[in-house]
């Protein structure tokens, strides 16, 4: 017997359960691309905010910095970037090298407690330290206060005068240094992150009257106890904040698009089939 002839006209209709299935997938995967293009407008707009609060705080006058009685409601969102001024006794004996990278090259951040009139301490980022002299000061860092030893009252009575001292809070560094690619090794003396209790116990420091943040200190801020050449470069401060969610809000809605686009094509197709 010879076999029926091969029909050599359209492709069999779909049956209408898979074509409801399918326009249903396309239409959720259209409804989640419009719902991640919303989100990144909404992050747009709250990054546009914080940049907008975080200008507003650097340009700033000066303010008193948190004391003891408002450290636990220092937080990034409330008080990051706040312009702010703190008096007190430099502890350059306790100062602590903490790696980094800048534009003037690698070197590190020199990490100087500060001591306030009612005991309280606050870490001091003085500023920028080149690979030289950061070489000149390793004898004179590092530092650990003898057992016993009220490291601020020592300094009173040692007759050091008081400095007024301006800069940015930032709050403490917990984990990793920059990249997230090394943590601190206290025991070798390694800092990448600016972990301020972790560096307060290093040198002896009594942590509970250490301020939960650091201040990166003003260009130009005291420096009378370095020699000229040692001096660290202060004010360089990075703020940056990553701005993407616009383009990635764009990319959303042209996916979005496009599937709408696919969606429709598909639909007048199977009609026009469906009306042959």
């Amino acid at each position: 017997m010879m076999s029926a002839p091969r029909t050599t006209g359209a492709p069999r209709l779909r049956s209408a359960g898979l074509r409801y299935t399918l326009v249903a997938c396309a239409v959720l995967v259209i409804a989640v691309l419009l719902a991640l293009g919303t989100w990144q407008v909404q992050r747009l707009q709250w990054k546009l905010a914080l940049i907008e609060r975080v200008d507003a705080r650097v340009h700033a006058e000066p303010v008193p910095a948190p004391g003891p009685q408002d450290w636990a409601r220092v937080s990034a969102e409330t008080d990051e970037y706040r312009h702010v001024f703190l008096t007190g006794r430099l502890l350059p004996e306790y100062s602590t090298k903490a790696q980094a990278t800048t534009e003037r090259g690698p070197g590190y951040w020199l990490l100087t407690p500060l001591c306030q009139a009612d005991g309280s301490m606050v870490i001091i980022n003085r500023g920028f330290l080149p690979l030289d002299a950061a070489a000149t000061l390793e004898a004179s860092l590092n530092a650990t206060v003898p057992a016993g030893t009220d490291a601020c009252a020592a300094a009173a009575l040692a007759g050091r005068a008081p400095v007024r001292l301006n800069g940015l809070l930032r709050i403490s560094e917990v984990g990793k240094g920059p990249l997230g690619l090394r943590s601190n090794d206290p025991a070798q003396n390694r800092w990448y992150a600016r972990d301020v209790h972790a560096i307060a116990a290093a040198r002896g420091l009594q942590t509970a009257r250490v301020a939960p943040y650091f201040v990166d200190a003003d260009a130009g801020q005291y420096v009378a106890d370095l020699d000229q050449a040692a001096r660290p470069f202060g004010g360089m401060t990075v703020i940056s904040f990553p701005n993407n969610h616009l383009v990635y809000a764009l990319t959303w809605y042209a996916l979005a698009a496009m599937m709408a686009a696919a969606l429709a094509w598909v639909i007048r197709d199977e009609r026009r089939r469906a009306g042959k």
